[in-house]
């Protein structure tokens, strides 16, 4: 083939870029990020997002977001399974295909989910001729690795005890995560000095000698020097991929490996605020990597809150309002119309108390799953503390007001 003809074909492949990572390192703040930036350049940006649970929390907040509309073609969200499973990777066809069937985006960004392994996707697009896979980016946790894993420093033997035992679970994912990936980004370094980074730095660079490692600083990075990025470098991981595809068969079934267990939470009761609190202090443990999803207080019934749990650090985000709280709210201004047009729409909901909802999704070890959720399901008002609360009670409420907390 000449020259000529393999810059041709190069030019006209789609660029994309994997955001991977382990649950709760900063995939989705970094995606809204590019999203923005796109806009503000006028860039065409194709958009993949992958959530393991049926509640696509990551699509919906994304969906959100005032650049992304949820129906374009340039949008699609990939939930109830992993794109390093055999659907997830059909599934991943299917959404790049649609965006080619008009005029093909400039560039395309998927957002993986934590617990998607990097290998199948890498050979997807080895095979792919319309597609060019340039940047595959880690993110870190660097505040996890710094609690759970003394700064990095455990991480290559605790993957080596593994090796020598037969055994795979989320170290083996973190630390293959950071073996396939063209750059490292530490996520949350402002949660630890520069010692810590500069240590753990050090830890991962060891692990994967031939890519940098970057600080990202409050999930920013410019969207300018990731289309800049050179073709992705299969030859580097074909050994890897040599060595690892005999055990990695049944790590591309439907279901999640790696010892982690997800569960639902589904309920049309608010949580009450205090005892969410005392549960979330006293029984986040070390092996819930992620919780996350959409929740209200009885405290603060208007609002529709995003829950992001990850490791031991909880976030609060206030989304949008209930429709049932603004029609509460005898200062909301809204004619007759308006008000009968929410009644209408409040009266198709299936809960009892309006639009409004608690839906979370619990990730973690697949022997401590089932704990943390069951302590979190306590947090719902009971039906007495329901009569309370419809008449007007206050209920203690420890949350801070400007709904960013961590609770460790």
């Amino acid at each position: 083939m000449t020259t000529e003809k393999r810059t041709e074909e190069s030019t006209s492949r789609v660029p994309v870029l994997v955001l991977n990572g382990f649950l709760g390192s900063g995939k989705t703040t970094l995606l809204r990020s590019l999203i923005e930036q796109a806009h503000q350049r006028g860039l065409d940006l194709g958009v993949v997002v992958n959530d393991m649970s049926e509640l696509d929390v990551d699509g919906q907040i994304v969906a959100r977001t005032e650049f992304t509309d949820e129906g374009d073609r340039r949008f699609h969200s990939i939930h109830a399974c992993v794109l390093s499973s055999r659907k997830g990777v059909g599934e991943l066809q299917k959404a790049l295909e649609s965006m080619l069937a008009e005029r093909p985006p400039e560039l395309i960004v998927i957002e993986t989910s934590g617990s998607c392994h990097p290998m199948p996707i890498v050979e997807f697009f080895a095979t792919q001729s319309r597609f060019e896979l340039t940047g595959l980016l880690t993110l870190v946790d660097a505040a996890m690795i710094d609690q759970d894993y003394d700064r990095g420093r455990r991480l290559a033997p605790s993957m080596q005890a593994n090796v020598r035992n037969g055994r795979r679970d989320t170290t083996n994912l973190l630390v293959e995560q950071v073996l396939f990936c063209s750059h490292v980004l530490l996520t949350k370094a402002d949660r630890i000095g520069d010692d810590g980074i500069r240590g753990i730095a050090e830890c991962i660079h060891g692990l994967n000698p031939l890519v940098p490692v970057m600080s990202l600083p409050w999930g920013n990075l410019p969207i300018d020097d990731l289309q800049a990025m050179p073709e992705y470098d299969y030859h580097r991981v074909r050994p890897l991929i040599e060595e690892l595809s005999p055990s990695f068969e049944s790590e591309r079934s439907e279901a999640p490996s790696y010892d982690l267990a997800t569960r639902v939470i589904k309920d049309d009761r608010p949580f009450h605020p205090q005892r969410l609190w005392d549960t979330c202090t006293r029984h986040l443990g070390q092996y819930i990597h992620r919780s996350k999803g959409f929740f209200y207080l009885c405290s603060r019934d208007d609002v529709s809150l995003l829950w992001n749990q990850a490791a031991a650090g909880i976030d609060l985000e206030l989304v949008s309002y209930w429709r049932a709280g603004i029609l509460e709210n005898d200062g909301n201004n809204l004619g007759e119309e308006e008000r009968k047009g929410l009644r209408e729409r409040l009266a198709k909901e299936a809960g009892r108390f309006g639009d409004r909802h608690c839906h979370l999704t619990v990730i973690g070890d697949r022997n401590q799953v089932d704990r943390f959720t069951e302590a979190i399901k306590k947090c719902f008002l009971t039906e007495d503390e329901i009569v309370r609360w419809r008449s007007g009670e206050v209920f203690p409420d420890p949350w801070p007001a400007n709904y960013v907390t961590r609770t460790r």
